[in-house]
């Protein structure tokens, strides 16, 4: 599992709230096309999610929450093959927030999509975003 970690001059809760909505990750995951809620938990989190990555790939995971914690932990369905596993803690920090983020990609996954899905880029994507959106 590759582990890589940013700091982002936002809040916790800011980067939590922009991880954990669907809706906002074509806006930061390279690659990503269609984003689609199977399943969510009572409190609005998502539990499964459909994912349309790169040329042809669909796959959905599964997520669990430590909510004290703010880690999210993500896995895909047992029968499907091209997803990732991993998880993203988000951590105060002096200057705002470590988000630290560890991905495993699946052994169906092509190298362009593995490309695509290297957590270097991903951190950098999802620090870029959250620098960019001061609302």
């Amino acid at each position: 599992m590759q582990i890589v970690s940013a700091v982002v001059s936002r809040s916790v809760d800011a980067c939590w709230q922009v991880f954990t909505t669907p809706s906002t990750m074509t806006s930061w995951i390279p690659g990503l096309r269609r984003v689609q809620v199977l399943a969510t938990r009572p409190d609005g989190l998502p539990l499964q999610i459909r994912f349309e990555y790169a040329a042809d790939l669909v796959y959905s995971l599964v997520y669990t929450y430590d909510l004290d914690a703010r880690v999210i932990r993500w896995e895909p369905l047992e029968s499907q093959q091209g997803g990732v596993r991993g998880f993203a803690r988000f951590s105060p920090v002096e200057d705002g927030t470590e988000v630290t983020y560890a991905i495993e990609h699946d052994g169906g996954r092509k190298a362009a999509e593995r490309a695509l899905d290297d957590p270097r880029i991903l951190i950098e994507a999802f620090t870029r975003r959250m620098h960019e959106d001061r609302d």
